[in-house]
């Protein structure tokens, strides 16, 4: 898989590239953990995104927060990383301009950059939030949420607690006009430790393919 190096706000960001042979092959990103505890693009759960969109058909980019890698900058409280996410999506754009389908996926913080980066880029047609952490970070800027999309956690999250993931699915179901379907795999933790990461997986391509199918969101 070709690593890259694109432009970001406060310099070079390093990703990985995998490009589809379909010119029109929809596109996704995936957003990786919490630099400041180790989060990096090669997370596993990041990793088993990445080619799970892949295998899909997806043309995918992953790559590295500002400050994790060999990307440039330094941690910046969710502000910079959301102009980097942006950055990434602008740079996996211009490679293919005539995807109809754009996803975006995270995992725990990056879930909560994702969210973020779906309120500001209204071509985004979906997103996955792999055990988003509604107990730490506010989400109320999902009002309204503008694309339908997946919520998957385990039910034995200590970082984020699924009462607090419950409790956000909730108040997103309020929202006409999109749907946020919620799964709870039960005996997981946090990051999807063996044996439940293939389930989750399957779940979440599950899930992508049935909207692929469907002209709803």
């Amino acid at each position: 898989m070709p690593e890259v190096i694109f432009p970001g706000p406060e310099g070079r960001l390093e990703g990985r590239y995998h490009p589809q042979a379909d010119k029109d092959a929809p596109i996704a990103i995936v957003l990786h953990p919490h630099p400041q505890f180790g989060g990096t693009m090669n997370n596993k759960v990041v990793y088993n995104l990445h080619y799970a969109f892949y295998n899909m058909g997806f043309t995918v980019l992953r790559f590295n927060f500002r400050g994790v890698g060999r990307s440039q900058g330094e941690y910046d409280q969710g502000v910079g990383e959301l102009s980097d996410a942006a950055s990434a999506l602008d740079y996996l754009q211009s490679m293919n301009n005539n995807s109809k389908h754009c996803w975006v996926a995270g995992f725990s913080f990056g879930a909560w950059i994702g969210m973020q980066l779906l309120m500001r880029r209204p071509e985004i047609t979906g997103f996955i939030s792999v055990s988003p952490p509604a107990n730490m970070y506010d989400f109320s800027f999902l009002a309204p949420c503008p694309a339908s999309g997946l919520i998957i956690n385990g039910s034995s999250d200590r970082v984020a607690p699924p009462a607090d993931t419950t409790s956000l699915v909730g108040k997103l179901h309020e929202q006409q006009g999109i749907t946020i379907t919620h799964e709870e795999v039960e005996g997981a933790d946090h990051f999807f430790k063996e044996p439940y990461m293939d389930g989750m997986i399957d779940t979440v391509s599950t899930y992508v393919k049935r909207r692929l199918t469907e002209t709803t969101r």
